[in-house]
Order: C-alpha cells, then structure tokens, then sequence
C-alpha cells in the first residue's frame, strides 16, 4: 500500500470513528422461559405460605435461623383444676375434722388454703358452729385465741379434766412463778429489775422458768436502761384460751387498798 493509500485509509476511519458516549447501547439478550413446574393435583388445600427462599439473601437467611434459635417456643402454661365444690354441710365437717387434730390454734386464712376455699366462707361458718357448741351445751367449745380457733373444754368441767390430766402429775406453776407471769401479763413490756421491785423479790430464776416453758420471751431493750424488756408469748394467750391479752380479766378486784402506796414504792 502506497503513502497516498494508506492517508484516505486513516482519513475514513476517523471519519467513520463515533465517541463511545454517542454509541448506541447493546440489548440485553432476551430470557429464557421458565419450564413449568411441575404441580400436583392437591383438591382443595393450599400450599403453604411462606418467604420466598429465591428472594432471601444469605445474609437474611442466617439472621432469620438465628433469630429462631433465639427464641424457643412457648408453651401454654398449664391451668389448675378447679377448686372442689363443697356444700356447708360438707365444709363444716372438714373443720370440725382440722380442729379435732391441731395442736395449736389454726387462722382462718390457713383453712381456707388448705381446704381450698375463700377465706369470706371460713369465719361466718366457724362462728355458726361455736355458737351450736354452745347452744347445745357440750363439754367442749370452739374459741378464737391467738389469732386462730381452736377446741377448747368448758370451765365447768376443768375439774374433771385436770383430775385426768394431772393425776400422778405435778405440772403446775409455782406460787412464784404465777406472780412473775401476772406481772408479765399485765406490765408489759417490763424490765427484770421492775418484775423483782413489784413483788419485792429477786425474780432472775423464776423468769427463767417461765421463758423455759415457752410463756413469756425477750421483746428488746429498754431505751434508758438498756434493760431487757419481757413480755407473754402465744402460747401464754393459747393456754389461757384468750385471743389477745386485752381480754385479761381486769386487775383492780384483785388488788390491795394500798396500791397507790405500793406503786410509788416501785417507780
């Protein structure tokens, strides 16, 4: 190819020459169809609905296992049976059985659990039994003491009862020691040193008898003093048959003409 040739060669392919901005852009080929998928003649049921795992990227994937792995399935918690339905009739000889057997007085709200009931049934019904006791005059009756109830025998009868109980028996307290519990009972909370100054004797022994037995126990300090203070326990208001030591007996019968004296004389 001579020189001339080769310039009109160079002159036609810059003149033929288009900027790449300026040429025309490809057609994307076309897709291929889909086969169709194969599908069986179910009736009327549905397929299951679900994500698509086509449009699931893996990051999803793993963050939705995850995520089901974190929370396990909750179970419906189960339901209690139903609490069984008793009439008064019946009601009324479940307590009677529960008091024949306890030891020490039992609340109302203790039945009630027990028993499965509602405590509004308890109370009304255990008065509506003291109060047959009573009208039908047995030797026994039902009475509140220390917050609870308990069967109780009559005080007409304790005569036969302490013949039974205490025969070949020395249990009693001593003259000392009901003193000391009377004192209790009625100045509490008291110090060791005002007990001893009352009844013009060192009571140090006797109280500890009486703590011993389970019917009267500490119950702090003095402020000033520093003193222990005593007081009566439940078993005091349980052996007394009382409900709280407001329903002791009222001590001014018992006491001397000249207890303003005595009271000046122990302050």
């Amino acid at each position: 190819m001579s020189d001339e040739e080769r310039r009109d060669s160079l002159a036609d392919q810059a003149a033929a020459w288009v900027p790449p901005w300026n040429r025309p852009r490809p057609s994307a080929p076309p897709e291929p169809p889909a086969p169709p998928a194969a599908r069986e003649d179910l009736g009327n049921e549905r397929p299951p609905e679900g994500p698509d795992s086509a449009k699931i990227s893996p990051g999803e994937e793993a963050e939705t296992g995850e995520r089901k792995q974190r929370a396990p399935r909750r179970r419906a918690a189960p339901v209690p049976p139903p609490a069984p339905a008793l009439d008064d009739a019946e009601l009324r000889g479940a307590l009677e059985a529960i008091l024949l057997v306890v030891d020490e007085p039992v609340s109302e709200l203790t039945l009630a659990q027990v028993l499965e009931q509602s405590p509004e049934r308890i109370g009304p019904l255990l008065d509506d039994i003291a109060a047959g006791y009573t009208a039908a005059g047995h030797g026994f009756e039902l009475r509140r003491a220390a917050g609870g109830w308990r069967l109780y025998t009559r005080p007409e009868y304790a005569t036969y009862v302490e013949r039974f109980v205490l025969d070949g028996q020395s249990v009693r307290l001593t003259q000392a020691a009901l003193e000391t519990l009377a004192v209790v009972a009625y100045r509490q909370p008291v110090t060791r040193s005002r007990i001893s100054a009352i009844r013009g004797v060192n009571c140090d022994g006797v109280l500890r008898t009486l703590v011993s037995r389970g019917l009267v126990e500490e119950c702090g300090a003095e402020p000033d003093s520093g003193a222990f203070l005593y007081r009566t326990t439940t078993m005091f208001l349980e052996k007394l048959g009382l409900n709280s030591v407001d329903e002791l007996p009222p001590l001014a019968p018992f006491l001397p003409d000249d207890v303003e004296e005595l009271a000046d004389a122990t302050r």
